[in-house]
């Protein structure tokens, strides 16, 4: 008993050790030829353990098992549930199987059930070759044994559903990591066929499959293209993108239309449709076919495909739904953004066929204007004879709406010149007081006539100001225009020139009606004149538009300040020097400025970072995969380095354990920008920042700070300027 209770100890991991111990005490103990255990399996008996009986007895109940019947006392003890004897097997006229005793001359047997939780899984058998009933001391003995093998059972048991409770959770963990991989993807990419093809990717590795392909549903031709496959071969997959896979004829339309997954277990037992042909010639015998729905709408479907011709689990079907499921907005968001390029592409040429127009027309349009104003101007000064009063002011009519309309072209080709990038500035240095008092004078005669009052003041620390004399004054005097036109008569107007930081800041106040906020964004808009004066008010339209462009190629921001009732102020900010007025530039403007390489495959992130780093006084030098990036930086090198970790060919760990091992760029600051959160092995292999994407501005700027890739100062906005400064932006 003792040595069965140290096999005990040991039954989860050698149980068929511990029955063995258990058979060959109890022969002994018992004192019989033979014993055995067998365990209940289905509706028959299987032996698990013997002792005492021949090879060829072993081999023949294993072909030809006892079963759950009265014919065999086993059978008898499963039904009953307790223990039993048979004196005689020759007198017993139940016992019928007589075939088994050929290899063992047994005549008395005892049999003893294995009891779990009152059900029957298995019986301790023992037989003695001579008419020998067992006695009560033994009968008892064989339960006691029989109890202690129905233990080992339930170790057994425990054992194995832990371990097929520890393959399942494997097996969940596989797909949420799958799931994690593609929601990684979406966060890193929006390129439509880098996105499938990691979902096609993972979907065939966690289903167990041998390929697949996934497929995009083409709306106006009601027919699926595959865009992307795996473990398939380059002629299949040329092949299969010049099919069509209808909507109402294949087994992938049916499965769309239906909305759940089908599947066949082998393509040999079916009517093929061509999609299911082709596979078939290309030795794929089992195929299963999952939509991607977006609620009702159909964005594509999975096809993941075997070799050998079998069903498909449920447990494999119910994970491809859910992938499928999640990879719907993947495919959604990524079809999104395909689509919103291909319109911001095609509104640029719009814009720039636009602008090419409107300044052809604009210089077109100049040379008969030229005429009209002139001979208007020869008429007035009666250079050919006396006009009546009628024709003379016919003709004043004539010569104001030609100069209009010649400043209305102007301004076209200025705005024209600017949308296309083709206006050149001519940057000098001038002195900032004789440019505003040059445009107060201009409106200083129109302001008088209403009596306004036109005053100017100018900070004494402001002197001079490097920029384009010609058009800082073309946007002070439109802004000065203005607010005379729109101030009523008696009215004020304040000119106010100060310096904020390294900025010129200019701001022009009246005391006019004010703009309605419907309208204070509106009036930027070509065309647009606002609602705060009278309709006979002349003007372009473009005046606003156009100074707030100038004004962003000067460097600096645009802004409104207005109270319906009381006033405007309109304002302006213009760099002091040219040097911070220059853009930072991916293409390689600036090239006296300290440089960041960014190292990044997904171009909306590369512009996401340069938008973030614009007037911060660096230059942006891209690298979209991991060996153009250790070029850039070994050629400059930068000041730090900005590295994605999911990167095609050469990864971002990659790349920075190549920095670090090289002389030439050990030094250099590395920034990591991943979705992976795995800091501890990127500080672990050199990486001085480490951030986890979505990274927002103020974190990135923070980082290259640290790194000494920036200079220490305070955080300004978006428009270059200081958060509290930008407040009255509209």
């Amino acid at each position: 008993m003792n040595e069965v209770l140290i096999a005990l100890g040991r039954s989860s991991s050698e149980p068929d050790a511990v029955l063995d111990s258990i058979v060959e005490s109890v022969r002994r103990l018992c004192r019989c030829e033979a014993a055995a255990v067998l365990l209940v399996e289905g509706d028959h008996l299987v032996l698990s353990s013997a002792v005492g009986f021949s090879t060829d007895y072993v081999t023949y109940v294993g072909e030809h098992p006892f079963q759950l019947d009265r014919a065999s006392l086993v059978g008898r003890v499963t039904q009953d549930g307790h223990t039993q004897q048979i004196r005689d097997v020759l007198t017993d006229p139940e016992y019928g199987r007589q075939d088994v005793r050929r290899f063992v001359k047994f005549r008395t047997v005892m049999a003893a059930p294995m009891l779990l939780d009152g059900e029957v899984v298995g019986v301790l058998s023992l037989v003695r070759t001579a008419v020998d009933p067992f006695d009560d001391r033994t009968v008892s003995l064989a339960g006691g044994f029989a109890a202690q093998a129905a233990v080992v059972v339930r170790n057994v048991h425990l054992v194995r559903a832990l371990e097929e409770r520890g393959v399942e959770l494997a097996r969940k963990v596989d797909q949420l990591e799958a799931l994690s991989e593609v929601g990684g993807v979406v966060s890193s990419s929006l390129v439509l066929d880098e996105v499938l093809a990691h979902i096609i990717m993972n979907a065939v590795r966690f289903s167990g499959c041998d390929g697949g392909s996934i497929m995009e549903y083409v709306e106006e031709e009601r027919c699926f293209s595959v865009r992307s496959a795996y473990a398939t071969s380059a002629d299949l997959l040329a092949r299969l993108r010049r099919i069509k896979v209808e909507l109402e004829t294949t087994l992938v339309g049916r499965s769309a239309l239906e909305g759940h997954p089908i599947a066949v277990s082998d393509l040999d037992a079916v009517d093929l449709d061509p999609h299911l042909q082709l596979l078939r010639e290309h030795g794929w015998r089992s195929v299963l076919a999952v939509p991607v729905l977006r609620g009702e709408r159909i964005i594509g479907a999975l096809v993941v495909r075997r070799r050998t011709p079998g069903e498909f689990s449920q447990q494999t079907v119910d994970f491809l739904e859910t992938f499928a499921s999640q990879s719907a907005l993947a495919v959604w968001n990524a079809q999104l953004f395909r689509e919103l390029e291909t319109k911001s592409a095609e509104l640029q040429v719009a814009s720039q066929h636009k602008s090419e127009f409107l300044a052809s027309m604009s210089h077109e349009l100049r040379t008969p204007l030229n005429a009209v104003i002139g001979f208007s101007e020869v008429l007035l000064e009666r250079m050919f004879g006396e006009l009546n009063e009628r024709q003379d002011e016919y003709l004043r009519d004539i010569l104001g709406s030609g100069r209009h309309l010649l400043r209305l072209l102007n301004d076209i080709l200025d705005l024209s010149k600017v949308e296309a990038g083709g206006m050149e500035l001519e940057r000098s240095t001038f002195p900032v007081k004789g440019a505003l008092e040059y445009a107060v004078s201009m409106v200083r005669e129109r302001a008088a006539s209403h009596g306004i009052e036109v005053t100017l003041e100018t900070d004494p620390e402001v002197v001079n100001v490097e920029s384009d004399e010609l058009r800082f004054k073309q946007v002070l005097l439109n802004l000065l225009s203005n607010a005379v036109k729109f101030t009523p008569d008696g009215g004020r107007v304040a000119v106010i020139a100060r310096r904020r930081d390294g900025d010129l800041a200019v701001t022009v106040t009246d005391n006019g009606t004010g703009i309605r906020l419907e309208d204070r964004e509106r009036i930027f808009e070509s065309f647009q004149q606002g609602r705060r004066g009278a309709q006979s008010e002349e003007g372009t339209g473009l005046g606003l538009t156009l100074c707030r462009r100038i004004v962003a190629l000067l460097g600096g921001t645009m802004w409104l300040e207005t109270e319906v009732g009381v006033g405007s102020t309109f304002g302006f900010t213009v760099p002091l020097s040219a040097a911070a007025a220059e853009p930072s530039s991916a293409a390689g403007g600036g090239a006296d400025l300290p440089v960041v390489v960014v190292i990044d495959d997904d171009h909306a992130s590369i512009d996401l970072i340069a938008a973030y780093l614009d007037g911060l006084g660096v230059r942006l030098v891209p690298a979209r995969d991991g060996q153009d990036g250790l070029e850039v930086i070994r050629a400059l090198p930068p000041a730090a380095v900005v590295l994605d970790i999911r990167l095609p060919g050469m990864d971002g760990w990659e790349v920075l354990t190549r920095l670090r091992a090289d002389e030439a760029t050990r030094a250099v600051p590395v920034v990591i920008a991943s979705i992976l959160d795995e800091k501890p092995r990127g500080l672990a292999l050199g990486a001085a920042e480490y951030l986890i994407k979505p990274v927002g501005r103020e974190a990135l700027v923070a980082a290259l700070r640290r790194v000494g890739a920036l200079p220490e100062g305070p955080m300004r906005g978006w428009d270059g300027r200081d958060p509290v400064s930008a407040q009255g932006i509209a």
